[in-house]
C-alpha cells in the first residue's frame, strides 16, 4: 500500500472512529455508587496529528502520531499522546490505540488523568472505546472513571464526558 493511500485509510479511520456513539461505563464498585454520581462534561477541543517515521519502513500499512490536543468547554486543558495504527488490504479495515495525558481543568477541579482509545474499522463500521485509564487521575481527579465520546460535525471536534470523580 502507498504512503499516500496509507495516510488516507488513517485519516478516514480517525474520523469514522471518533463519530461513533460511546455510552458510559458503570461505577466499578458499590462504594463509589453510594458516594459518587455520575457527570457528564461537554465541550469542543482541537486536535493536531503529527505523522512520525515507522518503526518498520518496509510495512506501509502501520503507523505512527503524535497527537496536541486543546480542549475547551467544561474541561479546559491540553494534551499530548501517541496513536498507533494499522491498516489493511481490504477497503475500510484497519484499527488504532493511542494514549493521551491529559492536563487541565474539568468543572474547576485541577489534575491530570490518561485517556486509552482502541478503535476498528470492519469494512467501513467503525467501534471506539475512549476510557479513563484506572487509577490515573492526579490531584483534584484523583479517582476519576469514565468514558468520553467523540463527535465530529462539520469538521468540528467536540466531545462528552460521562465521568465520576469520589
Amino acid at each position: 500500500m502507498k504512503a499516500g493511500a496509507f495516510t488516507a485509510i488513517c485519516a478516514c479511520l480517525g474520523l469514522a472512529l471518533l463519530a461513533e456513539a460511546q455510552t458510559a461505563s458503570p461505577v466499578s464498585n458499590a462504594a463509589q455508587k453510594e458516594t459518587s454520581v455520575a457527570e457528564q462534561a461537554k465541550g469542543t477541543f482541537e486536535v493536531k496529528v503529527t505523522p512520525q517515521a515507522p518503526e518498520d519502513k518496509d510495512d506501509p500499512n502501520l503507523g505512527r502520531f503524535l497527537l496536541d490536543k486543546q480542549f475547551h468547554g467544561d474541561l479546559e486543558g491540553t494534551s499530548k499522546g501517541q496513536m498507533l495504527t494499522a491498516g489493511t488490504a481490504v477497503k475500510g479495515s484497519a484499527g488504532y490505540v493511542a494514549i493521551e495525558k491529559v492536563r487541565g481543568s474539568l468543572r474547576g477541579r485541577a489534575g491530570t488523568f490518561v485517556l486509552q482509545h482502541i478503535g476498528t474499522m470492519t469494512r467501513g463500521a467503525p467501534e471506539l472505546s475512549v476510557a479513563v485509564v484506572p487509577d490515573s487521575g492526579t490531584g483534584q481527579l484523583a479517582g476519576i472513571s469514565g468514558k468520553m465520546n467523540i463527535i465530529i460535525a462539520d469538521g468540528k471536534h467536540s466531545y462528552e464526558f460521562e465521568y465520576t470523580i469520589p
